[in-house]
């Protein structure tokens, strides 16, 4: 097994030549863009599989140059810029929304120390004293690029996809957030390094499950992926904020989806998996969590939580706007902050009893706290029961249009009924003189 001197601490950080760290960040860069390029192709291949259709099979052996002739179409494709925007916004939103995503990787442990020509560093770009909530910060950001790519396009399905995002993100940021705190109280830390370092012995996902749970759905959400992807629903807002993109704009906006995508899912990684640890039973190999192979463990990881981002795409339908919300507001957030409440009575209840003792306690809390959250996700997704009123004389039930709780027009053979104002202005019109 590895030394625990050879997982990093924040004592390790700042000691790295200028030419190391240009190193790190190009090499963070490219495993961002290599992600993306072949995210892309997998998901198209994934969805068609289970769409039982072959996918991009022309380019390259097998389509695998697919993503790479995307890019570089869309980079030769005349840029478009609409009469009446605001130019400068309009230009910048691309960049704001593309550049917070992949600085937000910096302080994501990929590995061990290493041995770089001599140079013994972290597999890590730096890290903070706060490192996670960097990520969240940071992160947080890049939805001014949605809000004002749709402000600065001068039109209305645009501007709506903005203010949709506006409340999404702010609503799941909340119990993201909340998911975060829960693994503070445990680690004592909010370094990203000091994390990883501290489920040498169990990983945080058996302790806090529903953590794991709420944060698996708020990404899905902060990321504007499907069944969450609604400020950019096809069918009711053309194409949602980016409308009135068109070549490499649009494509920036593509890898900003992509690469953040991959942030919080190697942030998932970090927080509740282990981090770059091997699972077991290759943990059990000494040389499983040293040199270079963390990097694929890390990798792989990662890239299970990819999967169900294309797999939630090609099995779940959109979410409407009310279910989403209510999601949220109603069950995520205060479960999250409950959850909260529990861990740290918990973790006050247990000061002077054995590490298993308090990890025991937390897992049985855990699962009945994640039996809680799948319950109350079931109730809010339930069908509401048939109206009790009487039914009209030809047989039909009365129609009501917000049944459902969301707006919906009648179907053949419905009408709708008699507004209360409606019948007041006939009175009033029969009684004019």
């Amino acid at each position: 097994m590895i030394a625990a001197t050879d997982y990093p601490t924040l004592a390790d950080f700042g000691y790295d030549p200028w030419w190391l760290m240009l190193a790190k960040a190009v090499g963070i860069f490219v495993f961002l863009v290599v992600t993306v390029l072949a995210g892309i192709l997998i998901e198209r291949k994934i969805m068609a599989r289970m769409q039982r259709r072959l996918g991009p099979n022309r380019l390259g052996p097998g389509g695998l140059l697919q993503s790479l002739a995307d890019g570089v179409k869309l980079a030769l494709k005349e840029g478009l810029t609409p009469a009446g925007v605001d130019k400068v916004i309009y230009l910048l939103a691309p960049i704001i929304a593309v550049v917070p995503a992949i600085t937000a990787f910096a302080v994501i442990p990929m590995g061990p120390q290493v041995s770089v020509f001599g140079h013994v560093t972290p597999l890590q770009l730096t890290d903070l004293p706060v490192g996670v909530l960097y990520v969240l910060a940071i992160t947080s950001i890049g939805v001014y690029g949605i809000i004002l790519a749709g402000w600065a396009s001068s039109s209305t399905y645009p501007l709506l996809g903005g203010l949709r995002s506006t409340a999404q993100v702010i609503s799941y940021e909340i119990a993201m957030g909340l998911s975060f705190a829960s693994v503070f109280l445990i680690s004592a830390t909010m370094s990203t390094s000091e994390i990883v370092g501290g489920q040498r012995h169990h990983w945080y996902l058996l302790l806090v499950l529903p953590s794991f749970v709420i944060y698996l759905i708020s990404m899905v959400g902060e990321t504007n992926r499907a069944p969450f992807d609604l400020p950019e629903a096809e069918g009711e807002l053309v194409g949602g904020f980016h409308t009135e993109y068109s070549s490499l704009k649009f494509a920036m906006f593509m890898l900003a989806e992509y690469v953040n995508m991959a942030t919080v899912s190697a942030l998932a990684t970090t927080l509740f998996l282990g981090g770059w640890q091997a699972p077991w039973p290759i943990s059990v190999w000494d040389g499983a969590n040293s040199g270079w192979w963390p990097l694929l463990w890390f990798t792989a990881k990662m890239w299970c939580f990819l999967f169900m981002f294309f797999w939630l795409r090609t099995a779940l339908p959109r979410l409407r706007y009310d279910q989403f919300m209510n999601l949220g507001w109603k069950v995520l957030i205060p479960v999250a902050l409950g959850w909260v409440m529990v861990v740290g009575v918990i973790d006050q209840a247990t000061r002077g009893q054995s590490d298993l003792v308090t990890s025991l306690i937390l897992a049985a809390a855990g699962v009945c706290v994640t039996a809680l959250l799948i319950y109350a996700i079931s109730r809010l997704s339930r069908p509401r029961p048939p109206d009790s009123a009487p039914r009209r004389p030809d047989g039909l039930e009365p129609f009501d249009p917000m049944a459902g709780g969301f707006p919906v027009p009648p179907l053949p053979g419905q009408t709708l009924p008699d507004h209360p104002l409606e019948k007041t202005l006939a009175v009033d019109q029969k009684g004019a003189p």
